[in-house]
């Protein structure tokens, strides 16, 4: 059995979120609640990964998590992932560095939006994930089109993961104001999806509360983790 290493603390409650979902799916998987993965995680610090981004420091993030993962090699990991969204705005330079292979959420999303054959999607998650172009160029290459919030409504967004979400806070005001955005969006845009593109966003939008695709970046990740494990 393959042995995962995530870097985690990114944040914290999405790391838990990866943590049992992990547990829940393999053991499914297996048939037995009475074995658990081997895995390990190395959480660090998420606002360190933040202040990168606003500095445009990407060479001083890249150097972050290279070190994250290379300690996740020295411990026996035979693949690992970055838990979050966010730092793949340097996953291909990550990648470059290390010697086990990383699997990335925005490639393993963009293969879902595929698989869904959806042309037009609507891309949700932290203001870096929302402005700069690394989840939009698998899709976009590939002739599908995303489209993001407003720069109010990215705002707002952003705000209330960092203040609330990160911070395991979930205010049913925000959850109505979030679903508010991906209905104007539809109106709006005429998006056929949406992307739940930052690991906190299903502690507050859930499958129930939209009748069109979600594409749930954690769960897709989780999915493929656990392929991974059993191959």
């Amino acid at each position: 059995m393959k042995k995962l290493g995530m870097v985690g603390g990114l944040g914290p409650e999405s790391t838990v979120d990866y943590y049992q979902s992990i547990i829940t799916k393999y053991q499914e998987r297996i048939g037995s609640k009475e074995v658990l993965p081997e895995l390990f995680i190395n959480s660090i610090n998420m606002y360190q990964v933040f202040q990168f981004i606003d500095q445009s420091d990407l060479d001083g993030l890249t150097d972050y998590l290279v070190e994250a993962v290379q300690k996740l090699e020295q411990v026996g990991s035979d693949f690992a992932i970055i838990s979050a969204n966010t730092p793949h705005i340097v996953f291909d330079q990550v990648q470059n560095r290390v010697q086990i292979p990383l699997y990335s959420i925005v490639e393993e999303t963009y293969k879902k939006a595929r698989e869904l054959r959806l042309d037009k999607i609507g891309l949700i998650g932290t203001k870096f994930t929302m402005e700069h172009n690394f989840f939009k160029t698998p899709f976009t290459s590939n002739g599908i089109e995303i489209v993001v919030p407003t720069a109010s409504e990215q705002q707002y967004i952003h705000k209330k993961i960092v203040e609330e979400l990160e911070n395991g806070i979930v205010n049913q005001t925000t959850k109505q104001k979030y679903l508010d955005i991906i209905k104007e969006m539809v109106q709006r845009d005429q998006i056929q999806g949406i992307i739940l593109g930052c690991t906190e966003l299903p502690m507050i939008i859930k499958k129930e509360d939209l009748s069109f695709p979600q594409l749930n970046t954690t769960e897709i990740h989780i999915d493929r983790i656990i392929d991974l494990m059993f191959t």
